[in-house]
């Protein structure tokens, strides 16, 4: 059974940092795509960034780029989002999300990721 765990978001003055990490527990020796979503009050849910795992593949929304930093450890399970320079517009629940498979194009479709988060909520005040 893989479950995916978040955890690290809280609150942050704008141009501040904050890492969030996601722990994949049960998964096997397959490879997953990892990926990070948002979701702002009253809007729709967006993808953030994703990683290959095992592997170094990663894809990046223009809006973080450059900004935000994906990247993972496989002696932990665990995969982290590196956020600097936030800003208010960063504001949102993060989700982490994976799913079975090798890296594939696009990677930004939530319905095509099978196991989810609870979610962590990231606020950025200016």
């Amino acid at each position: 059974q893989v479950q995916v765990v978040e955890s690290g978001g809280g609150l942050v003055q704008a141009g501040g940092s904050l890492s969030l990490s996601c722990i994949v527990s049960g998964r096997t020796s397959t490879p997953y795509i990892v990926g990070w979503f948002r979701q702002a009050a009253g809007k729709e849910r967006e993808f953030v960034a994703a990683i290959s795992w095992p592997g170094t593949a990663t894809y990046y929304a223009d809006s973080v780029k450059g900004r935000f930093t994906i990247s993972q450890d496989n002696t932990k399970n665990t995969v982290y989002l590196q956020m600097n320079s936030l800003k208010p517009d960063d504001t949102a629940v993060y989700y982490c999300a994976a799913d079975r498979g090798a890296w594939r194009s696009p990677v930004v479709v939530a319905e095509e990721y099978t196991y989810w988060g609870q979610g962590t909520q990231v606020t950025v005040s200016s």
